[in-house]
């Protein structure tokens, strides 16, 4: 686990949140969007790139988080945040979801991922390819070399044997939508209307299916404009949401878990 503000002491009304990123992605997923949450939340990145296999990247999420935890997923990381809070119930507070499906992978997304791990296998990584960001990003933000260029060194960096293995590993999720009602902590889902990836209608199911669900989907409007990348492309919209999440929260856990609201969707 690795403290987002090295050398800095959480303020002490702040909540902590234990941030498990996606495929390729290591703790500058966050940077857009840690300071500003400001002293409201005080992240704590969960190096998932260590891990090698599924088993592995469940027992990194249970050794690294808190033993009453507040889970933020991204991609990847969301999906395996659900899998963690239906395992292990009593250790999860809250849920943070962004730009995942509890339904797995779509069939275009496994088929392209079936074919990259092919090409890694053979060849050398060079690095993400600019179709690859037309499927990560909105249109908007191809041009903008502060979100691209930090997606590409996260990649560069982080290699071709952690892409296999995230790859390799996790094609295959099993529909967990049917397991939804059991989640009975807050949950906030975090999606985009222009993510290529994660169908919207799969997040506003989920949001019905969940007891205390917030569906917060970002279309576009004032100037949110996001694609699969939302912590790098819509940081402002992602905190704010998280803010209101964390409000929410504590009313929940100051009437016995009996205030929570029906999904909101915005």
């Amino acid at each position: 686990m690795s403290d987002l503000n090295p050398g800095m002491t959480p303020h002490a009304g702040s909540t902590r949140l234990d941030c498990i990123p996606g495929t390729l992605c290591d703790a500058r997923l966050w940077s857009r969007l840690s300071p500003l949450l400001g002293d409201k939340a005080d992240l704590r990145h969960i190096p998932l790139h260590l891990a090698r296999t599924r088993a592995q990247m469940q027992a990194l999420i249970a050794s690294h988080s808190a033993p009453a935890s507040h889970l933020l997923g991204f991609s990847l990381g969301a999906y395996l945040a659900l899998e963690h809070a239906l395992a292990h119930p009593q250790r999860v507070k809250s849920l943070t979801l962004i730009a995942n499906s509890a339904q797995g992978l779509q069939p275009g997304e496994i088929a392209t991922r079936q074919r990259v791990v092919t090409m890694l296998e053979r060849n050398a990584y060079a690095g993400i390819t600019r179709q690859r960001l037309r499927e990560l990003l909105h249109p908007a933000h191809l041009q903008d070399a502060s979100i691209t260029e930090l997606i590409r060194h996260m990649g560069l960096d982080l290699g071709k044997d952690v892409l296999l293995a995230q790859f390799i590993t996790t094609i295959e999720r099993p529909d967990l939508m049917a397991r939804l009602p059991e989640i009975t902590c807050p949950v906030l889902i975090v999606g985009a209307e222009d993510d290529k990836l994660v169908n919207p209608d799969h997040l506003r199911a989920m949001a019905a299916r969940l007891p205390h669900a917030t569906l917060r989907m970002l279309d576009g409007g004032c100037g949110h404009m996001s694609g699969h990348m939302i912590p790098l492309e819509a940081p402002h919209a992602l905190a704010g949401a998280i803010r209101a999440h964390l409000e929410a929260m504590d009313n929940f856990n100051d009437n016995g878990g009996h205030s929570a609201p029906r999904p909101l969707t915005s």
